[in-house]
């Protein structure tokens, strides 16, 4: 991109403020947080549900940047443009728009329910041998994405491949405007996102609003779609019904493989295919689509479908020998993914130190000299510690990269392994497929056993702004991450807070505050339950004291006096009904006349916890217990005369008692997807998905009995697969005994015989599996609440009993 903001004005029909307008724009961004913002970048100010882009210009301008775009009134800068329009994300689309016009090679638009991102990826692959191609990086589908996505576009470049999805009505039409596709695609449709059309036929239209003016649309031929397709658009449809299609295809599954037989001009041949599933089938059939569209001859077909491979399209979070941290992005490089997985790596960096593994990259669309000063200035802007290379390309431009050090292949870098030290840092590694970095991964990757809980931060960030949206403007958010975040792993989740912004997080003991802040995060922590024992730990590393009682009170003063502090924040609870901790009524005078004229603390907030926030059985004493609240705290800070962050409402508090919000809420097991309101469960997204393998495989005879206490006895001939996980990894004893399942390749296998310590059997004989599959214990099915209320309890015990021993793998999509 090379532009100058004259040009842009215009476009976006801005007005303009500023003395710079011949300044140079090379990239745009929507992120503050990303440390690639520079001089050269065109800031749009997006307002969210959930963020306001305006409240981070003062933030970005210290760091550089210089060009805005802008929706509201904001103060003139010397030297920084401000080019003002009505809608922040409106004038981004139409920046893409006009960025997209400037180039006129072919780009293929990918919509539908499922497999866009899959067949984009394959797409890339099997076409990238002929073609310089810019695609969608990851799922970048969205009403924002999808500009992002454009505006990576460059002159090198001579197909593209973009992907739109939407989730209501009139949005397609929007993104076909930017991505301005000649050929379309439309994948698989089904269920996802029915929430937001009214019916099947509502959706299908939809999504069709992307091909008004593509030269051919690919599609499966099917009545439902043809009722509302535009018979002016030309197609290329397939089918294995439908003799009115253009393609024929049926296929056979064997084991792990499947041949397709394909009827084309009357002409009919076989191709075979390295997958046996439906989905992927179909999504190879739409590849095969394009293949045959561009004319590709069947020797090329069939060489390069045979060596499709399954696509990753998670950046994973992975604890590393020698207390390091891995971030696995090794499945691809290329120039975009990397800016994301950078952006990423600061996100989740868990070292001062930072450390970037990186391949050749590939499909840039820049000369090599211009694409490694790229990322040159990339590693330099992200203050990466050093680059390690590896591939003949990027062992020549090793000139480009201070302390970088280069291996011309995987080989050869894994030769060097040792002399590398590795150690109390965060490693970034990308690679391309073909450097077949999972190796790489595994080496540095912490051994434990086969069982490991794998946390979705995109499901922690939805739903983070799900409950977020519910707020007033103005009102602060504390989180909960005591308990090692519900089970679900601290530090991480932490780092994912920060980086949202959140205003406190709470953790129930002064240890678990620590291991926070020793690890790096600046925001503010309150200790809910400290003992008087843990206050000097407390001051020295910067958490925040919850007091409820006088003894608390006087023990905490008596130490900051000897210390001489000076304000140190200190949050008082109140009691209004709960009656486990905090100041009752009766000892407010006290309280009140000891804090008076105190001043080595400040009261930071005012706090008390409600009993029945989500039972609106009791909807009489929870109001009860807010005015009691109000009535309290009122009174407390207008007897010191302060003006402190009050607060009583928890997840379920959030959603059934919106008017007590009061300065701020506690979001706590909601953010990992639990909700007590079965409607409300429906908007929030799993988190926690607990998986393991399976062991070992054997078939038992009728009579014959399966664990301790031979609690079962089968009753015909019947396949048990052992898998490694017990109770000593929080699988309660009694989901045992015929009550528990878990799920192989899709299907429900029971557990037979009683939970052991470290492994559990199940029945398999229905089930089609090997040993070394996959099981899923716990996440979408079985869920944590269905789990508890078998069990008669309730998720957070579920949830916190998951053993430390189990791996947490933190990813995102």
């Amino acid at each position: 991109m090379s532009l100058v903001v004259n040009d842009i004005i215009p476009q976006l029909q801005a007005e303009f403020f500023g003395n710079h307008p011949e300044n140079s724009i090379q990239n745009v961004s929507i992120d503050s947080r990303s440390l690639q913002n520079n001089q050269y970048t065109l800031f749009f100010c997006i307002i969210g549900p959930n963020h306001n882009g305006h409240t981070y210009i003062k933030e970005l301008i210290e760091k550089g940047v210089c060009n805005f775009v802008v929706s509201e009134n904001v103060e003139f800068v010397e030297g920084v443009n401000f080019l003002k329009v009505e809608n922040t994300l409106i004038a981004l689309q139409q920046f893409a728009a006009f960025y997209r016009k400037k180039f006129s090679f072919p780009i293929i638009g990918i919509t539908g329910s499922n497999g866009k991102t899959i067949v984009k990826e394959w797409l890339n692959f099997l076409l990238s041998p002929d073609y310089n191609i810019i695609r969608s990086p990851k799922s970048y589908n969205s009403q924002v994405g999808v500009p992002l996505s454009v505006i990576g576009i460059n002159e090198q470049h001579n197909l593209g491949i973009f992907e739109a999805g939407i989730s209501t009505v009139n949005e397609m039409q929007k993104l076909e405007a930017i991505i301005q596709p000649t050929i379309g695609i439309l994948t698989n449709i089904g269920s996802a996102h029915d929430e937001g059309f009214e019916n099947l036929g509502q959706k299908i239209k939809e999504k069709l609003k992307l091909f008004p003016n593509v030269d051919v649309l690919i599609y499966n031929k099917n009545k439902s779609i043809d009722a509302f397709l535009n018979p002016k658009i030309k197609t290329f449809s397939w089918s294995s019904s439908d003799q009115s299609a253009d393609v024929m295809i049926h296929h056979k599954t064997t084991h792990d493989k499947t041949s397709l037989n394909v009827t084309i001009d009357k002409t009919c041949f076989k191709i075979n295919i390295p997958f046996s599933d439906e989905a992927s089938i179909e999504n190879v059939i739409q590849c095969l689509m394009v293949m045959f569209y561009f004319k590709y001859d069947f020797d090329t077909i069939q060489n390069r479908l045979s060596l499709l491979y399954p696509i990753e399209m998670r950046l994973k979070v992975k604890k590393g020998i020698n207390n390091t941290t891995i971030i696995d992005d090794s499945y691809s490089s290329d120039f975009q993914s990397l800016k994301i997985a950078l952006d990423f790596l600061e996100n989740q960096k868990q070292h001062h130190k930072k450390t970037l593994i990186l391949s050749d990259i590939f499909q840039s669309g820049l000369e090599n000299d211009e694409l490694y000063s790229r990322v040159s200035q990339m590693v330099i802007s992200n203050k990466i510690s050093r680059v390690i290379g590896v591939g003949e390309t990027i062992s020549h431009y090793k000139h480009k990269f201070l302390n970088g050090v280069t291996f011309l292949s995987q080989a050869d870098f894994l030769d060097h392994f040792d002399s590398l030290h590795f150690e109390n840092e965060t490693i970034l590694i990308k690679g391309a497929r073909s450097f077949h970095f999972e190796e790489i991964v595994s080496l540095l990757e912490e051994k434990t056993h086969e069982t490991v809980l794998e946390i979705n931060l995109n499901a922690l960030s939805h739903n983070f702004n799900f409950y977020k949206a519910k707020l007033k403007p103005g009102t602060k958010m504390m989180v909960m991450v005591k308990a090692f975040s519900y089970g679900n792993g601290g530090l991480e989740i932490a780092k994912l807070l920060e980086y949202h912004k959140a205003d406190y997080l709470g953790v129930a003991f002064a240890d678990e505050g620590i291991a926070l802040k020793s690890n790096g995060i600046q925001l503010p922590i309150m200790v809910l339950n400290p003992e008087s024992t843990s206050f000097e730990a407390i001051i020295q590393h910067q958490l925040e004291p919850e007091i409820y009682s006088l003894k608390g009170l006087n023990a905490f003063l008596k130490i900051a006096k000897q210390k001489q502090l000076k304000q140190f924040p200190i949050h008082l609870k109140i009691d209004t009904g709960m009656h486990r901790l905090g100041f009752e009524e009766l000892h407010l005078e006290e309280l009140i006349s000891i804090l008076k004229n105190c001043k080595s603390v400040q009261v930071k907030s005012i706090l008390s916890h409600m009993a029945t926030s989500d039972d609106l059985a009791h909807n009489d004493f929870a109001l009860e217990q807010i005015e009691k609240f109000n009535r309290i705290s009122t009174h407390i800070s207008a007897a010191l005369e302060i003006n402190p962050i009050r607060h009583i409402l928890n997840t379920s508090g959030i959603s059934n008692y919106p008017q007590a919000q009061f300065d701020m809420v506690r979001l706590g097991i909601g953010l990992y997807g639990i909700s007590n309101d079965a409607n409300e469960q429906k908007f929030l997204e799993n988190v926690g998905t607990l998986k393991s393998v399976i062991s070992q495989i054997r078939t038992i005879q009728a009579g014959e009995s399966v664990g301790y206490g031979r609690r079962f006895i089968a009753e015909k001939e019947t396949r048990i697969a052992t898998i490694p996980i017990g109770y000593a990894d929080g699988i309660r004893r009694s989901w045992g005994n015929g009550l528990g399942f878990v799920v192989i390749n899709n299907q429900k296998a029971t557990i037979v015989g009683s939970v052991c310590m470290d492994m559990l059997m199940v029945d398999i004989t229905d089930i089609p599996c090997v040993e070394g599959n996959e099981v899923i214990i716990l996440g979408e099915n079985p869920s944590v609440t269905f789990m508890a209320n078998q069990l008669n309890t309730i998720p957070y015990e579920i949830l916190t009993g998951i053993s430390q021993r189990v791996k947490r793998i933190f990813y995102r999509e």
